[in-house]
């Protein structure tokens, strides 16, 4: 029998305290994991045989009335899922990124596990809840055929959820914002590794670096820096 997974969403914390011990009650599971995550709501994920997590599910949803918000159950998961789930966080050598976000971190976890079962593709993230305001999203890398099949996989499983999904194809991801995904994904750390400004000769500060590619605003455009130059030189 294959293993299976499923986690229950609830607004309310007492209900979802009373809903996994109603769970692990229930039936003989291998894995069982609850807490709070943002805003206020509680997550009960728990693990083993099918029907074990059938069982517990059932008693789950009877402990949680109306606090339910959303559940996902995966009969067969995907172990990148599970793997996922524990944190792990992969680089992949594709061009493409794929993106689908949720309301629910129950709508993000069915959204992965389609996606990496409809396409070749790499898991890269699986962000949930604590510091997205009670969001998920996930990130999916690979070629761009692939990442759009996964992409259409995940987004077509949660739409029988009725909640608002966001989704994004990047057919060609730019190497400095895919560094930015390799690393914390929180800004706050991101921001951590800003240099202060130096003074310039003026007394006033410097920006932070001429943008690649592109003139400084207020400077003119290209040609107002290149006559500038010439100036000097003559």
């Amino acid at each position: 029998m294959e293993p299976a997974v499923c986690l229950l969403e609830l607004s309310s914390i007492a209900r979802g305290i009373e809903a996994g011990d109603a769970m692990v009650k229930r039936a003989p599971l291998q894995v069982i994991r609850a807490g709070t995550v943002h805003p206020g709501r509680y997550l009960v994920l728990v693990g083993g045989l099918t029907a074990d997590v059938e069982e517990a599910l059932q008693a789950g949803r009877e402990a949680a009335g109306s606090s339910l918000v959303d559940v996902v159950f995966l009969p067969d998961v995907h172990p990148d899922v599970v793997a996922s789930l524990g944190g792990a966080r992969r680089v992949d050598g594709g061009e493409a990124l794929g993106v689908i976000e949720t309301m629910t971190v129950a709508a993000a976890i069915d959204a992965a596990d389609a996606g990496v079962k409809g396409a070749r593709v790499t898991i890269r993230d699986l962000r949930l809840a604590d510091d997205l305001g009670g969001k998920g999203y996930v990130l999916f890398g690979g070629d761009v055929a692939e990442v759009e099949a996964a992409v259409g996989c995940g987004v077509a499983r949660t739409a029988a959820s009725a909640q608002e999904v966001t989704h994004v194809v990047i057919s060609q991801l730019h190497t400095e914002m895919r560094e930015n995904l390799d690393a914390d994904p929180r800004f706050g750390e991101r921001a951590k590794d800003v240099e202060k400004p130096a003074p310039a000769p003026s007394g006033l500060a410097t920006p932070f670096g001429e943008p690649r590619g592109r003139p400084v605003p207020g400077s003119g455009g290209g040609e107002g820096r290149r006559s500038a130059r010439a100036d000097e030189e003559t």
